[in-house]
Protein backbone atom coordinates (compact mmCIF):
# COMPACT_ATOMS: atom_id res chain seq x y z
CA UNK A 1 0.00 0.00 0.00
CA UNK A 2 1.53 3.13 -1.19
CA UNK A 3 0.89 6.44 1.41
CA UNK A 4 -0.76 8.79 -0.15
CA UNK A 5 -1.15 12.60 0.87
CA UNK A 6 -5.69 11.19 1.18
CA UNK A 7 -4.37 8.45 3.90
CA UNK A 8 -2.53 10.97 6.32
CA UNK A 9 -5.65 13.18 6.08
CA UNK A 10 -7.37 10.63 8.23
CA UNK A 11 -5.28 11.48 11.01
CA UNK A 12 -4.20 15.79 9.68
CA UNK A 13 -8.14 16.25 9.58
CA UNK A 14 -8.28 15.97 13.65
CA UNK A 15 -5.00 16.77 14.73
CA UNK A 16 -2.32 19.33 14.19
CA UNK A 17 1.28 20.57 15.49
CA UNK A 18 3.00 17.23 14.24
CA UNK A 19 6.49 18.19 13.87
CA UNK A 20 8.13 16.97 10.14
CA UNK A 21 9.80 13.67 12.03
CA UNK A 22 6.21 12.80 13.49
CA UNK A 23 4.56 13.63 9.91
CA UNK A 24 7.35 11.01 8.31
CA UNK A 25 7.03 8.69 10.85
CA UNK A 26 2.63 9.07 9.70
CA UNK A 27 3.47 8.32 6.51
CA UNK A 28 6.10 5.46 6.51
CA UNK A 29 3.45 3.61 8.35
CA UNK A 30 1.56 2.17 5.75
CA UNK A 31 4.45 1.10 3.78
CA UNK A 32 6.34 -0.63 6.32
CA UNK A 33 2.81 -2.45 7.37
CA UNK A 34 1.79 -3.25 4.07
CA UNK A 35 5.55 -4.92 3.10
CA UNK A 36 5.20 -6.46 6.26
CA UNK A 37 1.66 -7.70 6.56
CA UNK A 38 2.29 -9.75 3.16
CA UNK A 39 5.22 -12.02 4.88
CA UNK A 40 3.60 -12.46 8.19
CA UNK A 41 -0.28 -11.40 8.63
CA UNK A 42 -0.99 -9.29 11.38
CA UNK A 43 -3.46 -7.42 9.92
CA UNK A 44 -6.38 -8.57 8.38
CA UNK A 45 -5.99 -8.50 4.30
CA UNK A 46 -9.28 -6.70 4.09
CA UNK A 47 -8.19 -3.67 6.41
CA UNK A 48 -4.81 -3.18 5.16
CA UNK A 49 -6.36 -0.74 2.88
CA UNK A 50 -7.86 1.40 5.53
CA UNK A 51 -5.02 0.86 7.92
CA UNK A 52 -4.88 4.61 8.48
CA UNK A 53 -8.53 4.66 9.66
CA UNK A 54 -8.98 1.59 11.31
CA UNK A 55 -5.59 1.07 13.30
CA UNK A 56 -3.84 4.37 13.43
CA UNK A 57 -6.97 6.62 13.83
CA UNK A 58 -8.54 4.41 15.73
CA UNK A 59 -5.19 4.18 18.21
CA UNK A 60 -5.19 8.20 18.14
CA UNK A 61 -8.97 7.98 19.83
CA UNK A 62 -6.40 7.63 23.19
CA UNK A 63 -4.15 10.55 22.60
CA UNK A 64 -7.69 13.00 21.87
CA UNK A 65 -8.61 12.20 25.17
CA UNK A 66 -5.17 11.97 27.19
CA UNK A 67 -1.78 13.46 27.41
CA UNK A 68 1.27 11.50 28.14
CA UNK A 69 4.05 13.46 29.76
CA UNK A 70 7.76 13.41 29.64
CA UNK A 71 8.99 10.38 31.14
CA UNK A 72 5.31 8.71 31.67
CA UNK A 73 5.93 5.04 31.03
CA UNK A 74 2.89 3.07 29.34
CA UNK A 75 2.61 -0.49 28.57
CA UNK A 76 0.54 -1.65 25.30
CA UNK A 77 -0.68 -5.43 26.90
CA UNK A 78 -1.17 -7.60 23.74
CA UNK A 79 0.17 -5.09 21.60
CA UNK A 80 -0.68 -7.42 17.98
CA UNK A 81 0.63 -5.57 15.53
CA UNK A 82 1.67 -2.58 16.99
CA UNK A 83 -1.73 -0.97 18.06
CA UNK A 84 -2.60 1.54 19.59
CA UNK A 85 1.29 1.42 20.98
CA UNK A 86 2.85 2.56 17.95
CA UNK A 87 0.52 5.47 16.88
CA UNK A 88 0.67 6.86 20.51
CA UNK A 89 4.92 6.33 20.62
CA UNK A 90 4.74 8.48 17.78
CA UNK A 91 2.29 10.94 18.63
CA UNK A 92 3.92 11.40 22.45
CA UNK A 93 7.58 10.84 21.65
CA UNK A 94 8.77 12.08 25.53
CA UNK A 95 6.61 9.36 26.81
CA UNK A 96 8.19 5.78 26.73
CA UNK A 97 5.91 3.17 25.19
CA UNK A 98 6.73 -1.03 26.42
CA UNK A 99 4.69 -3.28 23.71
CA UNK A 100 3.87 -6.72 24.81
CA UNK A 101 2.23 -9.41 23.12
CA UNK A 102 2.05 -13.65 23.83
CA UNK A 103 2.88 -14.23 20.26
CA UNK A 104 6.64 -13.85 19.07
CA UNK A 105 5.37 -13.61 15.36
CA UNK A 106 3.86 -10.39 16.04
CA UNK A 107 6.45 -8.68 18.19
CA UNK A 108 8.74 -9.49 15.11
CA UNK A 109 6.59 -7.27 12.97
CA UNK A 110 6.39 -4.68 15.91
CA UNK A 111 10.23 -4.83 16.04
CA UNK A 112 10.51 -4.58 12.35
CA UNK A 113 8.27 -1.22 12.50
CA UNK A 114 9.59 0.63 15.58
CA UNK A 115 13.47 0.52 13.55
CA UNK A 116 12.45 1.40 10.34
CA UNK A 117 10.60 4.60 12.19
CA UNK A 118 13.53 5.11 14.08
CA UNK A 119 11.09 5.49 17.41
CA UNK A 120 14.18 5.82 20.80
CA UNK A 121 11.00 5.65 23.30
CA UNK A 122 9.48 1.84 22.63
CA UNK A 123 10.62 -1.21 24.00
CA UNK A 124 8.69 -4.51 23.55
CA UNK A 125 8.88 -8.30 25.30
CA UNK A 126 7.71 -11.56 23.96
CA UNK A 127 5.59 -12.31 27.13
CA UNK A 128 1.78 -12.20 28.62
CA UNK A 129 1.19 -9.17 30.76
CA UNK A 130 0.61 -11.65 33.90
CA UNK A 131 4.03 -12.54 33.55
CA UNK A 132 6.10 -9.24 34.08
CA UNK A 133 7.87 -8.49 37.45
CA UNK A 134 9.39 -5.77 39.01
CA UNK A 135 8.27 -3.52 36.81
CA UNK A 136 5.36 -0.82 36.86
CA UNK A 137 3.67 2.01 34.35
CA UNK A 138 1.57 5.08 34.83
CA UNK A 139 -0.64 3.60 32.02
CA UNK A 140 -2.13 0.56 30.20
CA UNK A 141 -3.11 0.52 27.52
CA UNK A 142 -5.01 -2.26 24.93
CA UNK A 143 -7.03 -2.52 22.03
CA UNK A 144 -9.90 -5.59 21.71
CA UNK A 145 -7.11 -8.32 23.59
CA UNK A 146 -9.35 -9.75 25.94
CA UNK A 147 -12.54 -9.07 28.56
CA UNK A 148 -12.53 -6.15 30.67
CA UNK A 149 -12.22 -8.03 33.45
CA UNK A 150 -8.92 -9.98 32.28
CA UNK A 151 -7.50 -6.68 31.28
CA UNK A 152 -7.98 -5.44 34.84
CA UNK A 153 -6.49 -8.38 36.55
CA UNK A 154 -3.49 -8.22 34.42
CA UNK A 155 -2.79 -4.79 33.96
CA UNK A 156 -3.65 -3.34 37.77
CA UNK A 157 -0.50 -4.93 39.32
CA UNK A 158 1.57 -2.68 36.82
CA UNK A 159 0.15 0.29 37.64
CA UNK A 160 2.25 2.87 39.79
CA UNK A 161 0.08 4.61 42.54
CA UNK A 162 -1.12 8.01 41.55
CA UNK A 163 0.80 10.93 41.30
CA UNK A 164 0.40 14.55 41.94
CA UNK A 165 -0.28 15.08 38.00
CA UNK A 166 -2.78 18.24 37.57
CA UNK A 167 -2.81 17.92 33.83
CA UNK A 168 -4.10 14.54 33.51
CA UNK A 169 -6.00 11.96 34.61
CA UNK A 170 -4.39 9.47 37.50
CA UNK A 171 -2.84 6.20 36.30
CA UNK A 172 -5.22 3.67 35.28
CA UNK A 173 -5.82 1.06 32.47
CA UNK A 174 -7.13 2.78 28.85
CA UNK A 175 -8.77 0.19 26.69
CA UNK A 176 -10.27 0.48 23.04
CA UNK A 177 -13.60 -1.49 23.14
CA UNK A 178 -16.32 -2.11 20.49
CA UNK A 179 -20.08 -2.50 20.43
CA UNK A 180 -22.75 -3.79 23.64
CA UNK A 181 -20.17 -3.77 26.75
CA UNK A 182 -23.02 -4.02 29.26
CA UNK A 183 -22.20 -7.66 30.10
CA UNK A 184 -18.26 -6.89 29.87
CA UNK A 185 -18.72 -4.32 32.32
CA UNK A 186 -20.98 -5.75 34.76
CA UNK A 187 -18.78 -8.85 34.74
CA UNK A 188 -15.66 -7.03 35.81
CA UNK A 189 -16.92 -5.38 38.81
CA UNK A 190 -16.32 -1.99 38.07
CA UNK A 191 -17.58 1.14 36.50
CA UNK A 192 -15.41 2.83 33.57
CA UNK A 193 -15.53 6.48 32.32
CA UNK A 194 -16.42 5.85 28.89
CA UNK A 195 -16.07 8.25 25.73
CA UNK A 196 -17.86 7.83 22.22
CA UNK A 197 -15.03 7.69 19.58
CA UNK A 198 -18.30 8.59 17.22
CA UNK A 199 -18.25 11.90 19.11
CA UNK A 200 -14.46 12.55 18.23
CA UNK A 201 -14.02 11.21 14.71
CA UNK A 202 -17.34 11.37 12.33
CA UNK A 203 -16.30 8.51 10.51
CA UNK A 204 -18.84 5.49 10.70
CA UNK A 205 -16.77 2.73 11.67
CA UNK A 206 -16.27 5.01 14.53
CA UNK A 207 -20.11 3.94 15.31
CA UNK A 208 -20.19 1.36 18.15
CA UNK A 209 -16.49 2.12 19.56
CA UNK A 210 -15.77 3.72 23.28
CA UNK A 211 -12.54 4.33 24.85
CA UNK A 212 -12.98 3.22 28.43
CA UNK A 213 -10.42 4.41 31.49
CA UNK A 214 -10.53 2.25 34.93
CA UNK A 215 -8.41 4.60 37.68
CA UNK A 216 -5.50 2.25 39.42
CA UNK A 217 -6.66 0.41 42.29
CA UNK A 218 -4.58 -1.48 44.57
CA UNK A 219 -7.09 -3.53 46.12
CA UNK A 220 -6.88 -7.44 47.00
CA UNK A 221 -9.31 -8.20 44.10
CA UNK A 222 -6.13 -6.88 41.91
CA UNK A 223 -2.84 -8.02 43.78
CA UNK A 224 -0.79 -10.59 42.07
CA UNK A 225 -1.05 -13.88 43.95
CA UNK A 226 2.32 -14.69 45.63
Amino acid sequence: MEETPDQLEVITRYFADFTDLQLNQFALLGKVYSEWNQKINVISRKDIDALYEKHVLHSLAIAAIFKFTKDMEIIDIGTGGGFPGIPLAIFFPEARFHLTDAIGKKIKVVNEVVNALGLTNVSTAHTRAEEIKNRQFHFAVSRAVAPIKDLLRWSMPLLKEEENRPETLKNGLICLKGGDLRHEIRESGQIPRTWKIANLFGAPFFAEKFVLYFPAQKTPGFRKKA
